[in-house]
């Protein structure tokens, strides 16, 4: 399979390549070139380990690698360094499932992939006899920052720097960047939201004269964000792997349509869904679920993407977003793969921060329903599943939550339905204490965490006990205007 950008349908490269060089050249995204059909028996994929299923999955994709190295990628990533054996398990609550994505070594969903990631982009420098450093730069709304760190910590030959909204981040995951250890790790804060982050990363990707000074010292980016077709493409395997448990558990029919409900924010993870979906996972719905910030939620419901408003600060952190980075590579399909439209939108999105989509948004989007819960809904969302079922949820499982219980309120989905949950409730106590009733205005982070230990019963994760009496080993700030200085000075040594 070869890969393609969005914005140059002559730019075409080999999966390992694509995962070298994480965006393309010309500022587009890589999608695949073309989508194979695939025999889906769910009678043997049914007994698949997760990581047999990332095998099944993920060789479709990366064909260049031999069966030898993509498994052995696949070995490295999913191991030990998860608290289940099933990798990704579903929980039962009520009628629908949950789909718990946070049982990696920094309890969020980005694990999933970040924990592979490295060893794909390893690899893939050895098969195109790539000597250069890779220079990871990536801007976080939370949880990507510290799982590429974690994945990436002491690799040789990389270095990775990680942009994230100073005061834009809980205060535990703020924690676990400021206290990753490995000496080619780098964490900045920025004085100003996450898409401010999120722009001037891209703009520095895109700049020839930096892209230059950096090659003349053996230097090239690379990126960790979802960006990057590397951490996509894994997060395919746990449609897969949810769909088969669920056959198995003979909860659905083989066959059967499964909805998904995913909290959204930069579009990959709910773009994996849908690229399952194109491999031929009988997938029904696909809930795109917005918090405060309803950019996406609008854009389903009037096609038109606007990002002149306010950006407003939530609970939910990781999906306060307004330039949704991996949505340029879902516009692309639904306009046909027409790179002519699809770069004159992303040229009006740049210039007047809008677009309107040049057809029939239901028709073209047609596997996506758009929802949203605000604040409010979002706590009392928290409470009720906890009062009701002892099951305790994140701030971004409770976005999701809620937009499904407004969908079957109004009888929008028809079938089994799965909530993705995407981190552990651990990420952000504060906020769920306080939805469940407790006056936590005097809690440090330390009383914070015993509290979530308290109504989730068991033992704290290795992810939390590694940081409760770590060290602060990065403490740099920045603003956006000096966010390349400050990338120039990290990796040609000055600072």
């Amino acid at each position: 399979m070869q890969f393609k950008s969005t914005r140059n349908a002559e730019n075409i490269v080999t999966a390992s390549q694509a995962i070298i060089q994480g965006l393309a050249t010309d500022g587009g995204l890589y999608v695949p070139s073309e989508w194979p059909e695939v025999s889906l028996d769910w009678e043997v994929l049914k007994d698949y380990s997760y990581q047999e299923m990332a095998y099944f999955v993920m060789s479709i994709f990366f064909d260049d690698f031999s069966e030898a190295d993509l498994k052995a990628c696949i070995d490295a990533a999913y191991d030990e360094k998860f608290d289940t054996d099933v990798i990704a398990p579903l929980a039962k609550v009520g009628d629908d499932y949950y789909l718990e994505l946070f049982h990696g070594p920094t309890i969020a969903f980005k694990d999933l992939a970040l924990q592979i990631l490295p060893h794909l982009m390893k690899k893939s420098a050895e098969m195109n006899e790539n000597t250069n450093e890779i220079a990871i730069l990536t801007a976080t709304s939370g949880d990507t920052g510290k799982a590429a760190m974690a994945g990436f910590a002491n690799v040789p030959g990389t270095k990775i720097i990680v942009f994230y909204p100073e005061g834009g981040v809980s205060s535990i995951q703020e924690k676990q960047m400021v206290t990753q250890k490995g000496d080619n790790t780098f964490v900045v804060a920025i004085k100003g939201n996450f898409d401010d982050a999120q722009t001037e990363v891209k703009n520095l990707f895109n700049d020839e004269g930096l892209r230059e000074q950096l090659a003349a010292e053996g230097i090239q980016f690379s990126s960790a964000n979802s960006m990057n077709i590397g951490r996509l493409i894994p997060q395919v395997v746990y449609y897969f792997y949810t769909y088969a448990q669920l056959v198995k558990f003979e909860e659905i029919v083989a066959g059967d349509d499964l909805n998904f409900v995913v909290p959204t924010g930069n579009f990959g993870d709910i773009l994996a869904g849908y690229y399952g979906k194109r491999l031929g996972l009988p997938v029904g719905k696909l809930v795109c679920a917005s918090n405060d910030n309803t950019v996406l939620y609008d854009f389903f419901n009037t096609g038109v993407y606007d990002k002149n408003r306010p950006f407003k600060l939530t609970i939910s952190p990781s999906m306060d977003i307004l330039v949704s980075s991996n949505f340029e590579r879902m516009l692309f399909h639904a306009l046909g793969d027409d790179t002519a439209q699809l770069v004159q939108l992303m040229s009006d999105l740049n210039s007047k921060g809008s677009y309107t989509f040049p057809a029939n948004v239901s028709e073209h989007f047609a596997d996506y329903l758009g929802e949203y819960a605000d604040e409010a809904e979002t706590k009392a969302e928290i409470n009720r599943v906890y009062s009701n079922f002892d099951y305790l949820i994140d701030p971004h499982t409770a976005v999701a939550s809620a937009s499904l219980q407004k969908l079957k309120a109004r009888n929008g989905l028809e079938g089994a339905n799965v909530v993705v949950s995407t981190a552990s409730p651990y990420k952000f106590p504060q906020a769920v204490l306080t939805a469940v009733g407790q006056d936590v205005t005097d809690y440090d982070d330390e009383d914070l965490v015993a509290g979530i230990k308290h109504f989730n019963q068991g033992e704290y994760p290795n992810a939390i006990n590694e940081i409760r009496d770590a060290e602060v080993r990065h403490n740099h700030i920045s603003t956006v205007t000096g966010m390349k200085d400050t990338v120039v000075n990290i990796l040609l040594g000055d600072a």
